[in-house]
């Protein structure tokens, strides 16, 4: 079957979600999808079938303790084979960001006076941060610079790389520009000068999960609150690597990675709820295609298609408006093609903060918000006053047509 001829039912899509039928969320527009998703009822139902029956201590032999941890497995299970990785090259940890301190502490370790580390001013802090502060160790860190429109240009970072640089931090997707970069020419690049890849998927992942073996990456990370579950992050690492890590956890666990790297564990129930996820995604499948002899990724890579195919339909609208109304600053490309950006859409106004045009939205029931959205270093670079930020909208899959044509016309009363 043609994929092509497939469209998303979106009627379909959001009879999954709770929230378009829910009092208070039904009379609102989402458009910060990027700062969290809505939650589909197979999360829901997991979370609270948890918390019902075994919110008990995992692992023990009475039925309630064995069945919460053969949930919390099935979780991690089910993930690695939706990203084409091990189980045990994942771990599910409070947030990205900690998952990123906690891995930079651990790498710390293998750094040396006057080694390079790579970061860019396009990612969110939580993939800079971390990395800068192995200074203190005697790290020499370089600073991988946008161009002019936002852009990392690849031709920038071979002439900041060289056999000293050990390790590169680098965003898969905008959270304000939008743009994709690619991973996959990066992690090639930066594998010529043994260095590692440091990939943030965070604003990558709600629009098609990635395949990280075909990234190469080293390391990647994205949050599985803007993923449609609960607020957890998930950390792929490779397996050769992250047995040599140094025990950052209890130190009855030194040797059993990833353990050796999620100090505390995740939150049981939360972890077990993202079967939900993968039931979701399931749904989705086996509403729009046929074949059900597919292995998980697979699936996977059909749904990614059909996802990313409405977000562009859906989306390039938006951008058409923004980009050639004179009185608004887009913020990156202004189409989507060949998944090149994220429907993540960043604006200026000419004549009114962002503040004032975030309220205004929200009066007219967007739910949106003005901010630095911890992209603060790319916003400098751009020259944009980093407390007032950018409007921000941001779309799913889950988003509709019927709401982008009223935001489009909203927009366009603003005086």
């Amino acid at each position: 079957m043609n994929i092509d001829n497939i469209k998303l039912d979106i009627d379909f899509i959001r009879s999954q979600f709770p929230a378009f039928d829910d009092a208070i969320s039904k009379k609102w527009s989402f458009f910060e999808n990027a700062g969290g998703s809505y939650v589909p009822d197979t999360v829901i139902k997991k979370l609270n079938k948890f918390m019902t029956s075994t919110k008990v201590q995992p692992y023990a032999e009475y039925e309630m303790s064995k069945i919460a941890g053969e949930e919390m497995d099935h979780a991690t299970k089910l993930f690695a084979k939706m990203i084409n990785a091990k189980e045990n090259e994942i771990l599910i940890g409070g947030s990205t960001s900690i998952n990123l301190y906690v891995l930079s502490n651990a790498l710390k370790k293998f750094i040396k006076k006057e080694d390079e580390i790579i970061v860019t001013n396009q990612d969110h802090e939580a993939n800079i941060s971390p990395w800068r502060r192995l200074k203190e160790s005697g790290a020499v860190i370089k600073e991988w610079k946008i161009d002019l429109d936002g852009e990392l240009n690849i031709n920038d970072l071979e002439k900041l790389i060289t056999n000293k640089t050990k390790i590169l931090a680098v965003t898969h997707c905008s959270n304000i520009i939008g743009s994709v970069n690619n991973l996959k020419k990066i992690s090639n690049l930066a594998h010529k000068y043994d260095c590692l890849v440091i990939g943030d998927g965070v604003s990558y992942a709600p629009h098609g999960l990635p395949n990280v073996k075909e990234l190469g990456v080293d390391f990647y990370t994205f949050s599985l609150y803007k993923t449609y579950g609960p607020h957890l992050g998930l950390l792929y690492g490779k397996e050769e690597i992250l047995k040599k890590l140094p025990n950052q956890n209890h130190e009855f666990l030194d040797g059993m990675y990833p353990y050796t790297i999620n100090p505390g564990g995740p939150n049981h129930e939360e972890l077990a709820s993202l079967i939900g996820i993968y039931e979701y995604f399931e749904k989705i499948y086996l509403h729009h295609f046929q074949d059900n002899n597919l292995s998980v990724l697979e699936k996977i890579s059909k749904i990614n298609q059909l996802i990313s195919s409405h977000e562009e339909n859906i989306a390039n609208p938006l951008l058409d408006f923004l980009s050639n109304n004179k009185e608004f600053n887009l913020i990156g490309k202004n189409k989507i093609s060949n998944k090149n950006r994220a429907p993540t859409i960043s604006f200026t106004h000419k004549n009114k903060t962002s503040k004032e045009v975030s309220d205004f939205l929200v009066k007219n029931k967007i739910a949106t918000r003005n901010d630095n959205f911890y992209a603060w270093r790319c916003l400098k670079a751009l020259g944009i006053d980093t407390k007032d930020g950018v409007i921000r909208l941001s779309m799913t899959h889950y988003n509709k047509k019927e709401e982008v044509d009223n935001l489009i016309s909203i927009l366009g009363k603003l005086n």
